[in-house]
């Protein structure tokens, strides 16, 4: 034990239990994952938002551990596509097995019948219930296009084919440092994290 208080990181998926310890650093908080309490636990999405499948994650999280717990829902919206795949992102291909590189390809396959260049956002929403507080929550967006071929090994998802409005770089080409500063996920958090630290009364070693 570290006497800080805890936070459970909502996810079983290593890219985003990397991203969100980056972001929630320098807090004086014990960040622990469902392996650390060894669950396997997988919470189906059925909510007509981002925000409702946020919420629902967090609060089953926390009502099963009895600790604060973040979890966040997000998607990639393509205008081409009338916002598809959107909250289909993860189940795009209706395989539930289906790996990071056949949700791309089938995404570009659809998207050859239109002209580039195919606009594009990704959105992440984020909730942190905690046992007899108000739930935090927070939205970001990050703006940009999908392009045609794979670039950079950074990252996850569809991020080597989302480029990064205006760096000029895909989110896979971008170093851990300078995503938590532009990407959906980054922008949701940040703003969490300020009513965490409110809320909890969590001391900061850093200021953002």
């Amino acid at each position: 034990m570290t006497g800080k208080k805890q936070l459970l990181l909502g996810t079983n998926n290593p890219g985003k239990i990397q991203e969100l310890s980056a972001l929630l650093a320098g807090l004086q908080l014990e960040l622990i994952t469902p392996r650390t309490l060894g669950v396997e636990l997988s919470i189906e999405e059925q909510g007509t938002s981002y925000m409702e499948n946020a919420i629902h994650k967090a609060l089953t999280w926390s009502r099963l551990s009895s600790l604060p717990a973040l979890a966040d829902d997000s998607g990639l919206e393509v205008d081409a596509l009338s916002g598809a795949p959107g909250l289909l992102s993860h189940r795009f291909t209706g395989n539930p097995n289906a790996c990071d590189d056949e949700r791309r390809h089938m995404l570009l396959d659809k998207l050859q019948l239109f002209q580039r260049p195919w606009f594009a956002c990704f959105i992440c929403a984020v909730a942190i219930a905690s046992p007899g507080q108000e739930m935090i929550t927070a939205t970001g967006y990050c703006h940009g296009e999908i392009i045609p071929e794979e670039r950079g090994t950074n990252g996850f998802g569809y991020d080597p084919i989302f480029l990064v409005y205006p760096t000029g770089k895909t989110m896979a080409e971008l170093s851990m440092a300078h995503k938590n500063r532009v990407s959906h996920r980054a922008k949701a958090l940040l703003t969490a994290r300020q009513k965490l630290i409110e809320q909890l009364h969590v001391k900061s070693r850093i200021t953002r």
